[in-house]
């Protein structure tokens, strides 16, 4: 009997010694709990970038493939202004060389090749002023660039390269975003090379920023820096939505709000631009007032030239207009996109509404004058 509970002792002895060493070494193989990984699967790293984005990771990096094989580099450069005093000895004594001789102005953007036949949108403050253009495509080419045509009421620009073998972005539908929505922006800033960034649409519909004549601007989140002018704004399938054009900047560098011109508005430059060499917009003779709900009975028309084609038709001060050839209109912006849409000439409806009662109109506008003048 002794010998037995000697022995027993011992085994007693031996297990404690094993679990003291295991839970000291070895915790682990003591924990029964169910592991982190077993609850909850979707935390575990995926094995691979494959896996990573069939399990629910969202990527964006076929859109920004699809669309930066589209985006293109401009460089442009404008010839030094030779003043007459630069060849006088005594000028160049008094105030030095380099203001006798102005030094060559350079400058950067981006561009969107928007057609295989070579056609490039860009911004017109990109390219204004320029005496030479010169377009880096996605290849690795470098090509000269001519001008089709500008449209400084825009800030849009059309170009066109002699390439064969262009890629071509496909123009989505900006009149479908909606807040919310992701977009990326793609360009050159500060020249780096090739840059791709990612926001949402943070508003839409932006104007009275005093960056153009006509405004209708998607606000975007996603980092817009100099150089990135006239690049692409693009949704997640690559597809065109916008131009970009404007940052909101204390800094002169991105802070979170940036603008783009959306592709509804830039077709219509571009088709206008590649058909006739210019953009010709409707114009009616009369100066609109912003209005408000105290003010919508009384004001709207604060303005009508005498004998333009507004007072021809029958409008007078304090008509508001409340629709062009169909199209509701409730702001100036509204307003002066809708008038300029109309064909000079052609014979267009609005609806006008006097005191509290409406009547239709029938008004012949005129050609608008690419100026600020009242619309």
């Amino acid at each position: 009997m002794k010998k037995l509970w000697i022995l027993f002792s011992h085994a007693v002895t031996l297990l404690l010694a094993a679990y003291f060493i295991v839970a000291t070494l070895k915790p682990q193989w003591l924990d029964r709990r169910p592991r982190l990984a077993s609850v909850v699967p979707i935390l575990e790293a995926p094995a691979s970038t494959e896996t990573a984005s069939t399990a629910g990771r969202v990527s964006f990096r076929q859109a920004a493939q699809v669309a930066s094989a589209a985006v293109v580099s401009i460089s442009t450069s404008k010839a030094p202004d030779r003043r007459a005093q630069s060849d006088d000895p005594w000028f160049r004594f008094f105030f030095g060389e380099q203001n006798a001789r102005s030094q060559p102005q350079s400058g950067l953007g981006s561009g969107v090749v928007v057609s295989p036949a070579g056609f490039i949108l860009t911004n017109n403050h990109v390219i204004e002023g320029a005496d030479d253009i010169e377009v880096a495509l996605n290849d690795g080419r470098v090509v000269k660039a001519t001008v089709m045509g500008t449209d400084p009421e825009t800030d849009l620009a059309v170009l066109r390269v002699a390439l064969d073998d262009l890629t071509a972005i496909t123009l989505g539908d900006s009149d479908a975003l909606q807040v919310g929505d992701p977009v990326l922006a793609v360009g050159n800033p500060f020249g780096v090379g090739k840059t791709v960034t990612s926001g949402i649409v943070s508003a839409l519909g932006r104007s009275q920023l005093g960056i153009n004549t006509f405004e209708n601007f998607i606000q975007t989140d996603a980092a817009i820096n100099p150089g990135n002018s006239g690049g692409a704004l693009v949704d997640v399938n690559g597809h065109l939505v916008g131009i970009n054009t404007a940052i909101y900047s204390r800094s002169g560098g991105s802070m979170g709000i940036g603008f783009a011109i959306p592709t509804s508005t830039a077709r219509a430059v571009m088709e206008s631009i590649v058909q006739d060499g210019k953009v010709t917009r409707g114009w009616i003779g009369v100066e609109p007032q912003e209005l408000n709900a105290e003010l919508a009975e009384t004001f709207g028309v604060s303005g009508v030239l005498q004998n333009g084609p507004a007072a021809q038709a029958g409008i007078r001060p304090g008509d508001v207009i409340v629709q062009v050839q169909g199209q509701a209109v409730s702001s100036v912006p509204q307003l002066l996109s809708a008038v300029a849409a109309l064909k000079p000439g052609v014979e267009a409806e609005l609806v006008v509404r006097r005191r509290s009662e409406e009547s239709s109109l029938t008004v012949v506008p005129g050609r608008r004058n690419p100026v600020r003048t009242p619309q």
